[in-house]
This record gives structure tokens, sequence and C-alpha cells, in this order.
């Protein structure tokens, strides 16, 4: 294998593994957790979720600060996030206070948004298109472990020092992570911006290219976020399990997001991108259908939930090398797109959850066959516009 195929060394993979691992248990924590944080700040969890709200909103603007890893180099865009991750940490320890949580949630949340971007633009420059798919995957594996690993960690941190003491350990190891940044990463070339160019968002919004692209992430997400929001409230109305569902629920998320990423990993490559995710496509669809059959009993609606997420949590990572070679120029900035289309389309499928599940389950099964159908839509257009 030559340099070029795989040019990060298995020490680096398992530097960046850990940064995304840290940043990823900061963001899913406070899901698990919330009822700790509620309590320990005095608040109403009507006032938690204001925070979880305004986060939500505020990551759609990832973008424009996204553009620091395309405007101002990889590099650059990765300590900046870090450097605000760091600050995030820091907030709550200084004041532990409801206002200074929520500014330390809001920060963390920035940092990621920045950090994650200009890593995976950083490996899409020093990885070819051929290759890339499975460090993209492997790269991922920061999300799946946080979530089976950083949470439980910080789970014992809360339960043996307190509920400020995640962000102090964390803060530490971003630290340790910045240090490496400065002194091991070597700088990228900066981009020498012409007289009236546009703006790195602005660039993405006008390119029909990376509409289709986006259009994608949007619709999978969308059809996700349909069965996603009604289905533990659907086991617990058909088998009474509320209870033993959720937990189940926490145990297949897990197992399945890493499941699916190494199975993309080994198979994106292979297959080809565009068909990688066609097929996760289509077998979500299927998962998605067979989740009508599972009516019968609790673990067969179990079991086609694990599926329902694998291909889903397949789909989603085989999209990020496509989505890495749209424009390859503004790469950081389309990779941050990407992920706002992903949070707008879950914004989507909840609302509209909701008022299809009071239809029935199958209202909300055949919607989601309906956004993955758009989905597939665009990707034979991308594909007819641009060989990937």
């Amino acid at each position: 294998m030559n340099n070029r195929s795989f040019p990060i060394s298995g020490r680096g993979l398992v530097f960046f593994t850990f940064a995304r691992i840290l940043l990823n248990t900061m963001y899913r924590m406070v899901y698990p957790f919330l009822g700790v944080f509620r309590s320990a700040l005095g608040v109403s969890l009507e006032q938690m979720s204001i925070i979880l709200t305004l986060r939500a909103v505020l990551g759609t603007l990832a973008p424009l600060l996204a553009s620091i890893g395309d405007s101002r180099g990889r590099k650059t865009g990765m300590i900046a996030g870090m450097t605000l991750f760091i600050g995030g940490c820091g907030v709550v320890l200084l004041h532990k206070t409801y206002a200074f949580f929520a500014i330390a949630i809001v920060l963390t949340m920035l940092g990621k948004y920045l950090f994650d971007p200009s890593l995976l633009a950083f490996i899409g420059d020093k990885v070819n298109y051929a290759s890339r798919g499975r460090v993209m995957a492997l790269m991922e594996l920061g999300w799946s472990l946080s979530f089976l690993i950083g949470v439980p960690f910080a789970g014992l941190l809360i339960d043996r020092f307190g509920w400020t003491a995640p962000f102090t350990v964390f803060a530490l190891l971003g630290g340790v992570l910045l240090i490496g940044l400065i002194t091991k990463i070597t700088p990228d070339q900066t981009p020498t911006k012409t007289p009236g160019e546009q703006h790195s968002f602005l660039v993405v919004l006008t390119s029909g290219l990376a509409l289709n692209g986006l259009s994608i992430g949007l619709a999978i997400s969308a059809a996700n976020e349909v069965i996603n929001l009604i289905f533990g409230v659907w086991l617990e109305d058909t088998f009474q399990l509320k209870i033993a569902a959720l937990g189940a629920t926490t145990a297949v998320i897990g197992i399945s997001e890493l499941l699916g990423e190494f199975s993309v990993a080994a198979l994106v490559d292979k297959l080809g991108k565009p068909k990688t995710v066609a097929l996760g496509i289509l077998l979500n669809t299927l998962a998605a259908l067979g989740l009508s059959q599972g009516q019968g009993s609790a673990l067969a609606a179990v079991l086609g939930l694990f599926f329902f997420y694998i291909t889903f949590e397949f789909t989603l990572v085989s999209s990020i090398p496509l989505i890495s070679e749209i424009l390859p120029e503004k790469r950081a900035t389309m990779l941050s797109s990407s992920g706002a289309a992903h949070s707008l389309g879950r914004a989507f499928g909840a609302l509209l959850a909701a008022p299809l599940y009071r239809i029935g389950l199958f209202a909300n099964l055949a919607v989601a066959v309906g956004f993955n159908l758009l989905a597939l839509v665009a990707l034979y257009a991308l594909t007819q516009r641009k060989s990937l």
C-alpha cells in the first residue's frame, strides 16, 4: 500500500479517533444525564430543553464557522475547534450556573462542528478517493465508541466526583490533544483567496452538485427520525415494556452503530461509494418495511430496530467519502453543510413523526420509505452529473 493511499499511521488514526470520542462524548452525554444536570442546576426540564433546542438551531449555522478549514487550512480548523471545546468545558468550572452550562454546551458543540469537518477534509486531502471510504469509516468509530465507552466513563466520573467532573477531565484531555495538534500535525497550504471570491458557504449553496449531495443526507435523516422518534412510544403502547424497551434500544443503538461503521470500512471502497450508499438506502427501506411485521413480539420489534439502525448508520457513514469529493476545493464547508442538512432532516422528521403516529405506525413507515426513495433520486441525479 503506497503512502498516498493510506498516509495516516496507526498512531495517527488512534490519536484522531480518540479526539472524536472525546468531542462526541461531550455532545452525546447530555441526553442520558439530562436529569442529573437538571437537578444540579435546579432548573426545569423545559429549561434544559431550551439549551438543546438552541444547540440544534446554532448547529445548522456551523458551515459558516467550518469554512475556516477551507480558508485558513485544515490544521487551523482543527486547532480552533479543539480550543473552542476546551473553552466550553472550562466555562462550567468558572460558574456552575444554568447560563454558563448553556454556554458550555453551545461552545463544545461549535468546537465539535469545526473540528470534525476540518479533520475529514484533512483526510480527504491526504487519502485518495479510491481508499478514502475505509479511512473515514474507521474514523467514524469515534461516534459509536463515544456511546459505548465515553458516555459510561462520564457517568462514572459524575457518580464518583460530581456533575462537573466530566468537564474538568475533558478539558484536560482536550489540552493534551491540542498540544498534539500544534506540535505533530504538519501545516497544510492555506488557499489563496482571489478578489471577489464568494464565501465558501455560498459556493456550496449555489452548486447544483452540492445541493444534490445535501439532499441525500436530508432525506435519509428525515426517514430515520420519522421512525426513531416514535419507536420507543410504539414499543410501550404495544408491549407495555417502557423501561425494558429503553434499555434494549440503548444497547441496540450503540452496537448497530459500531457494526455499521465496520461494515462500511470493509465494503465502501470495494463496491464504490454511490453503489454502497444506494445499497444502504435500499436495505434501510427493507428494514423499515420489516418493522411492520414486528408487532407480534417485543423481541421481533427490537431486532427490527437493530436492522433499521445498522442500515441507517451504514448509509450515513458510506455517504461521507462521497460528500467529500463533490466540491474538493470547499471540502470542509461541504462536509459541515452535510451535517447541517442531516440536522434539518432530523428536525423535519421529528415534526412529522407524532402526527403520523396518530394515524398509525404504518403511516410513519410509509413516509420513511418515501424519504428514502427521494434520497435515491438525489443520488441518481448526483451520479449523472459527476462520476464518483
